[in-house]
């Protein structure tokens, strides 16, 4: 039996750990072969370390592991320039494109630090402009039944989470870096349709990823304690779902990231679909009982 993705090509943002790591090794393992990039530094302003050079060569190890050829790149998604050499690169190494992924994001909320407003543009120019810049670096290599999918967030779009007093500009920009997606997509996908490229969006919950596993953020669900843990914050997690789950993994979003690729979904654009165990349903305007 073939692999879904045998001979196709994929673009992925923020590929060094996490979601991005997760969607790689899915695609790789389906038969595609993996253009990857991630900024393997941090941003002063994010409050939990970003991703290195190190995480980034694993995930290259993990895809070869799996049989495919990978171009990996350190590059930041906010200049657009480095993004089109290393596309340029994987096209010279591989020949085409079919897929792309815009995943690369960040949260800088202040948590335990003055609130400056230069975090909201550090959130809008990576998780908006962001992804601007990776579908542009991409769109001249796509043809007919190419696919783009675009991380973006459940907890984005609900009132009362990062936009809240506490998330801070930062929080402030976030939010509406991925609210904004949601109309981004569907213009985009109407825009592309008569070249039969799919544009969709997926927008997850609580995701067990390095953004959401770190003390500041411990904090944040646990306020009544000094120094909680993680095993403190864990039962405060199930507040944001509907179903009894403190967060989804990064294998769920993978799942649907690859069945949106596949030709199986050659018809479904312009969606935002949450993976998100309910939890907009539950938390619409607000924390529900």
């Amino acid at each position: 039996m073939s692999k879904r993705l045998e001979g196709k090509v994929a673009f992925i943002t923020g590929a060094a750990r996490g979601q991005g790591r997760s969607h790689a090794l899915r695609l790789a393992a389906e038969g595609a072969d993996i253009i990857a990039v991630d900024i393997c530094r941090d941003i002063p302003s994010n409050p939990y370390p970003l991703s290195s050079r190190e995480d980034l060569a694993e995930t290259e190890r993990l895809v070869k592991e799996l049989g495919q050829r990978i171009v990996a790149r350190q590059a930041d998604v906010r200049e657009r320039s480095e993004l089109l050499k290393t596309v340029e690169e994987g096209i010279t190494a591989f020949g085409r494109l079919d897929i792309v992924i815009a995943n690369a994001g960040i949260c800088p909320m202040p948590f335990k630090r003055e609130p400056a407003l230069m975090d909201f543009f550090d959130a809008v120019d990576v998780d908006f402009t962001g992804v601007l810049n990776t579908i542009a670096a991409a769109l001249p290599h796509l043809g007919e039944q190419s696919s783009i999918v675009i991380t973006g967030s459940t907890a984005g779009l609900m009132e009362g989470t990062t936009d809240n007093g506490p998330g801070g500009p930062g929080g402030s920009g976030y939010a509406w870096a991925k609210k904004a997606l949601v109309g981004f997509t569907e213009k985009l996908a109407l825009l592309s349709a008569p070249q039969s490229i799919r544009v969709n969006c997926i927008h997850p919950t609580n995701c067990n990823t390095d953004l959401l596993n770190h003390e500041l953020i411990y904090r944040t669900f646990r306020p009544d304690l000094e120094n909680p843990t993680r095993e403190d914050a864990l039962p405060a997690f199930h507040m944001f779902q509907a179903m009894p789950i403190p967060y989804v993994e990064p294998s769920d979003i993978s799942n649907l990231v690859l069945f949106l690729v596949t030709d199986e979904a050659r018809y479904i654009t312009g969606q935002n679909i949450r993976v998100d165990a309910g939890s907009l349903l539950r938390w619409p305007n607000g924390p529900q009982g």
